[in-house]
């Protein structure tokens, strides 16, 4: 019976108080489980006038890091611009883990995995950078300024929770140094773990942090976490609305107009160069944009705050085959040089403070994206008054790029005037732009309506777009699942029957989200599209706003694949995700089936053999969905309990030792 199927000479690290520079493996029955299901470790990076930017400290110091994470977390978490970066300055950077796991998965990972909306799950191959940076002079030091930054390492990418943290831990410890952030890690080990549809109380430096963590089962706006009623919290909690969402509205604010051409662009995983003037604007612009297309997990590369040094400089600058799908933060305008092959740039500038609506960023022809001069700068992290001198006047003297000492690329910085903001694409957008939404937000702006409430308009406003869009592909792929009544107890099941593309789209034209969604424009295209960027010299598509990049260098780009959605990332991912859920409802069902039936009536006229395969695939299931890792109700765990008792009471003795020794 069958049940069915850069980093050469980088930043050095310098050993720390709390114990020695990070290595080995973390020993099995850590104290630090609890921990580790928030934050991988924290980090301090200070800059050595010897070394440049130094890992002065690991904690917990037996977390195993590799010496090229080592160098991009150093370099990553200085700005390598100092336009407005005095003072204190929190932004976010996500590294590509190198190497195998480092640590076993804590007991409730993978349950708090399969219970998290895709897009909060943790990350398996890639490392979240929370840093504060602070830079204050101090005649103290020798160089007459005090540079340090405080790192959290997490696989999860709770950006509000984990700013909110630091942003309480990060200034008591720039006073206190050591022990205060030893005490800060014990007391996140004390935190309970992060299980999706939980509101927490997590207790840090005399304050409690209230927060929900997001679960499937939530609506997609569940508002702020709600009072733990069973308990008296003292002092009073302070609630974070979300543990992961920003305020999309400020995030957006320069570029309003064009959210839709942007969402576009997110959706079919386009190649998007963000340059922005630091990178706290940097970090929160991709961030916000890689969020615009949730439920939808966003399945492409992005790094919120990349550098010239990262070790993946050289895989994303390539001209030799297509950009990859990637949204990359810079604040280099070296960045426009090198990447000037990209068919999409996005240049913000210095954010607004006042309550008006910002200039709105224009669509431009990439053409006017002119190709800055540039040659090798003086060394990095300069206090202020010597950067001025070594920029010198002009356009562009507010924006400095220079090499950090020890470091095998020289930095760049660009002379002349710079782009001025804009969007510079030759993508002309699907869908009609929705005036109305535009007016309704400008409306609440001049009424000096919160932001909270601004926000959470234009996020329902993306996730109607992601829903109109998302719902056909989810009525046709459970048109493939196999119906219940095939579905019998001693035969295989039946198979998920394949994605068919031509399909789909055929029974789109009679029920797709042209005919639903009030947003008009070409839905269709959005799935079938397949226009090939052209090369410069070619002519200019019909009704296309912009013209393509005029290439600095004389070789042609590379021919570019087909950018239609089913050929992203973002549709990959989505299939698998679906496909695996289904193929495990499959398997629950069948075992529904299994456990419904009669087995003593089944094992009259079966061998031993086939006895003791079905003992064994039962028992590989009963584990499989105490592992939550099958929909099955606990009355049907219960029943297949019993059915592997009586089965293995229908053997001899012998056997019986064999299946369940004592």
């Amino acid at each position: 019976m069958d049940l069915g199927a850069g980093a050469g000479a980088g930043p050095k690290p310098a050993r720390g108080r709390l114990g020695a520079p990070s290595s080995g493996m973390r020993a099995p029955g850590t104290p630090w489980a609890r921990f580790s299901a928030w934050l991988e470790c924290v980090c301090v990076v200070t800059f050595d006038l010897e070394l440049g930017q130094a890992l002065e400290l690991v904690y917990p110091s037996d977390f195993q890091l590799t010496d090229k994470e080592k160098s991009s977390i150093c370099y990553l978490s200085f700005p390598d611009s100092h336009s407005g970066c005095l003072g204190d300055t929190q932004f976010s950077f996500r590294i590509r883990q190198c190497g195998g796991q480092r640590r076993p998965g804590h007991a409730g990972e993978k349950h708090g995995d399969s219970g998290a909306p895709a897009s909060l799950q943790r990350e398996p191959a890639h490392y979240f950078g929370y840093v504060y940076f602070r830079q204050v002079k101090d005649s103290s030091v020798k160089r007459g300024y005090f540079q340090k930054s405080l790192v959290l390492l997490s696989r999860l990418p709770f950006v509000r929770l984990f700013q909110a943290l630091l942003g309480l831990v990060a200034p008591e410890f720039f006073d206190k140094l050591a022990p205060c952030l030893e005490a800060v890690c014990n007391e996140i080990d004390q935190w309970p773990a992060p299980a999706p549809g939980r509101t927490l109380s997590l207790p840090v430096m005399g304050v409690v942090l209230q927060v929900h963590i997001p679960s499937r089962a939530d609506t997609p706006e569940p508002g702020p976490p709600e009072p733990s009623g069973h308990e008296t919290l003292l002092p009073a909690p302070v609630v974070l609305p979300s543990v992961h969402e920003l305020d999309l509205f400020r995030c957006f604010r320069p570029v309003l107009a064009h959210v839709q051409l942007l969402w576009e662009l997110m959706l079919l995983g386009e190649p998007l160069l963000v340059l922005a003037p630091s990178p706290a604007v940097s970090s929160e612009m991709v961030l916000a944009l890689t969020s615009c297309l949730q439920p939808l997990k966003f399945c492409c590369d992005y790094r919120p705050y990349f550098t010239i040094h990262d070790s993946e400089f050289k895989e994303f600058t390539t001209r030799t085959q297509a950009p990859p799908n990637v949204v990359l933060g810079v604040t280099n305008p070296f960045f426009i040089k090198t990447l000037q092959h990209w068919p999409h740039i996005l240049r913000v500038g210095e954010p607004k403070t006042s309550g008006d609506l910002p200039k709105q960023v224009k669509l431009k022809k990439p053409s006017r994206l002119k190709t800055l001069d540039t040659k090798p700068g003086p060394c990095s992290s300069s206090p202020p008054g010597t950067q001025r001198q070594a920029l010198g006047a002009g356009r562009g003297g507010q924006w400095g790029w220079h090499s950090q000492r020890g470091c095998p690329h020289p930095q760049s910085r660009a002379r002349g005037p710079l782009p001025s903001p804009g969007l510079y694409t030759a993508y002309t957008a699907h869908l009609h732009r929705d005036k109305a939404l535009f007016r309704r937000l400008l409306k609440g702006l001049q009424k000096k309506r919160p932001s909270d409430v601004q926000t959470a308009v234009l996020r329902r406003h993306l996730l109607e777009l992601t829903q109109s869009f998302i719902i056909p592909l989810e009525h046709y792929m459970a048109s493939l699942m196999p119906l219940q009544k095939g579905i019998v107890p001693w035969k295989t099941p039946p198979q998920i029957r394949p994605f068919r593309q031509d399909d789909f789209l055929h029974n789109l034209e009679r029920s797709g989200p042209q005919l639903t969604c009030v947003l008009k424009g070409d839905w269709l295209g959005l799935y079938r599209w397949a226009a090939h960027r052209r090369g410069p010299g070619l002519p200019r598509p019909v009704g296309a706003r912009t013209h393509l990049l005029a290439h600095g260098s004389p070789q042609p780009p590379p021919p570019c694949p087909d950018r239609r959605f089913f050929k992203s990332p973002h549709f990959d991912g989505w299939y698998r995700q679906r496909r695996r859920e289904m193929a495990q409802k499959l398997e629950a069902l069948h075992l529904e089936a299994i456990c419904e039936a009669n087995i003593e009536l089944w094992m009259k006229d079966k061998s031993e053999v086939e006895v003791v395969d079905l003992i064994l695939k039962l028992r590989e299931r009963l584990v499989r969905a105490q592992g939550h890792q099958l929909p099955v109700k606990e009355a049907t765990l219960k029943r297949a309990r019993l059915y592997i008792d009586t089965a293995i009471g229908s053997l001899p003795k012998d056997l019986q030792a064999v299946l369940c020794p004592p």
